[in-house]
This record gives structure tokens, C-alpha cells and sequence, in this order.
């Protein structure tokens, strides 16, 4: 029972540091829209150390994404590009380095037909790609190969996987 709560807490955890790091994004005009560097997207390497994560991330950017005002599709598809990124990662899990592979492109190849046919902006697919893309290789890649570093470093992956 309390592996059970743990996982469900760590979970809750990360689904709360997400919503958080959005708004942070948000303040600063970042957080959506057509150039888009979401902070909250470097959480997004977590499930390399554990399996909640995944459901952490999916709520977390689900909540984050209604809270924010975005049209329900964007919500789903949105949550929906998040959960894709976040299993890719945890099935690749023993190539650490991989990670940030999964949400970037599931988000480049996701969310530009969100700011095409949901926001309506008049851009090329292509274009929109490339924007979101360099936001999550930024926030994934680089935020979130920092994360994992840090975490090694501080010792919290350790603690995670134990509760996997």
C-alpha cells in the first residue's frame, strides 16, 4: 500500500511542478502560441527515473492547459502530445541520454496542426514544426539533460527509481 501512495504522490508531484513551470512560461509569454518555451517541458525526461511520472506529466500539462485558457482541443491534443512524449521516454528509459527525443517530436509534429486548425494561425505545417521544435529542444533537450544531472548529482533519481 505505500509503494502505492508513494507513486501516486511523486506523480502528483510532478503533475504540480508541471502546472507551476507553465504559468511561469505564461507570465513570460511563453507558455503557447505559435513560439512556444514551455519550462515545464524539461519535466518531461522524468519517466527515465519513474514509471508515475507518465501520468504526472499527462495531468499535469492536461490542468495546466485548461487552467490557462486554451480551447478544449488544445487541451486534448496538447495532453495528448505530452503522454506520447512521456511514454516514448519511459520505454527508452535505459538510454538516458535519449530522453528528450520522445516530447520533442511528439510535440513538433503534434501541436502544429493544433496552431493550424484549433488557433487558425495561417503558417506553413513546416514552419509551425520548426518553432515548437526549437522551444522543446531547448526546454526537453537542454533543461531537461540538466535536470537529469542534477538529479544524479543530488541523488533524487536514485530515491525515484527506488520507488519504481
Amino acid at each position: 500500500m505505500q509503494s502505492k501512495t508513494m507513486k501516486l504522490t511523486v506523480g502528483a508531484a510532478i503533475a504540480a511542478m508541471y502546472v507551476v513551470l507553465t504559468f511561469v512560461s505564461a507570465i513570460a509569454g511563453l507558455s503557447s502560441g505559435v513560439i512556444q518555451l514551455r519550462l515545464s517541458e524539461a519535466l518531461t525526461v522524468l519517466p527515465i527515473f519513474s514509471k508515475a511520472a507518465v501520468p504526472g506529466l499527462f495531468v499535469g500539462c492536461f490542468i495546466a492547459n485548461f487552467l490557462t485558457g486554451a480551447p478544449m482541443w488544445d487541451v486534448i491534443l496538447g495532453s495528448l502530445a505530452t503522454l506520447l512524449g512521456a511514454i516514448g521516454t519511459r520505454a527508452f528509459r535505459k538510454h538516458k541520454w535519449s530522453a528528450p527525443i520522445f516530447p520533442i517530436m511528439s510535440n513538433a509534429l503534434i501541436i502544429p496542426f493544433v496552431l493550424q486548425y484549433v488557433y487558425q494561425f495561417k503558417a506553413a505545417y513546416f514552419y509551425f514544426m520548426f518553432t515548437v521544435g526549437i522551444g522543446e529542444i531547448l526546454s526537453c533537450g537542454i533543461l531537461g539533460i540538466l535536470l537529469i544531472k542534477l538529479f544524479e548529482r543530488t541523488g533524487v533519481s536514485d530515491t525515484l527509481i527506488k520507488l519504481d
